[in-house]
């Protein structure tokens, strides 16, 4: 039969297949180069493919928390705070006794100890805003926050803000300059009408066996002091201008001293 008599879609007896002009022509354009590059492009970019996604989901995962979802630390940064206890480490703190024990339980910093001693840190601090939380163990107990304190080898002393135990004397939030001047001026022992105006307006600012809240702001001679939003002691003073923080243990055996909460905005 003569070529141009065939019929275009006719079965050929050898195969089991359409040879048509369409799967001819279909045929030539996939043994083409340019069907053949267009081929292995894709087929590259299908083997590439999960690795990119892999990539992509690894650097998601990389990024700042703050970036995805602000963080309590980055909230709590707002308002110019800086943690002093990350709430699971001593990071930052320094023991210049000794003795004494400080560790880390439930997000707290527990003191124990047989002798008065002072967790510090390891920074100083001149101006500021300090803020921190304390709680006192039951029967007879004493404890403070040191601030712009001098640290020597089993010696610290220096202003301190007063977390008193004695629900009868009730100087909590009183200023004591440990181991030099004592109670010299808020209020100032010996005096009655010092500690009278004291006791006036502080004593019912501190809770016993419960949490209190302190706040310390230095800002040059100015030193301010308040116990759970009250203010115990307004005063000028020109003694220390810079030193680290501590918290106290007093001493007493078997004793538990607990602090939370420690931060601190530093002032210009």
């Amino acid at each position: 039969m003569p070529p141009s008599d065939r019929n275009p879609w006719s079965v050929r007896p050898d195969r089991n297949c359409v040879t048509g002009f369409a799967e001819i022509q279909a045929r030539k354009l996939a043994c083409s180069p340019v069907s053949l590059l267009a081929t292995m492009a894709i087929m590259r970019f299908s083997l590439l493919l999960p690795s990119a996604l892999a990539a992509l989901l690894t650097l998601a995962a990389a990024l700042p928390v703050s970036a995805q979802d602000p963080a309590p630390a980055a909230k709590a940064a707002a308002d110019g705070f800086t943690p002093l206890f990350d709430g699971k480490t001593l990071t930052g703190w320094t023991n210049p006794y000794t003795f004494g024990k400080a560790e880390v339980v439930n997000g707290e910093i527990h003191l124990t100890a047989e002798k008065k001693f002072f967790l510090c840190t390891e920074k100083p601090y001149a101006n500021f805003v300090f803020e921190g939380d304390v709680h006192l163990p039951e029967g007879k107990a004493n404890s403070g926050f040191i601030f712009r304190g001098r640290v020597k080898p089993n010696s610290v002393t220096g202003y301190q803000a007063e977390v008193d135990g004695d629900i009868a004397r009730m100087w909590s939030g009183g200023l004591y300059d440990e181991g030099l001047r004592m109670w010299f001026v808020s209020p100032k022992k010996g005096d009655a009408a010092s500690e009278a105006a004291f006791k006036e307006r502080s004593a019912e600012a501190f809770k016993r066996n419960d949490w209190n809240t302190y706040r310390i702001t230095c800002d040059g001679h100015k030193i301010k002091i308040e116990v759970n939003g009250v203010t115990t002691t307004d005063i000028t003073d020109d003694r220390d201008a810079t030193g680290p923080i501590a918290i106290q243990h007093h001493g007493e055996k078997g004793a538990t001293y607990r602090f939370r909460n420690l931060r601190i905005k530093e002032l210009k």
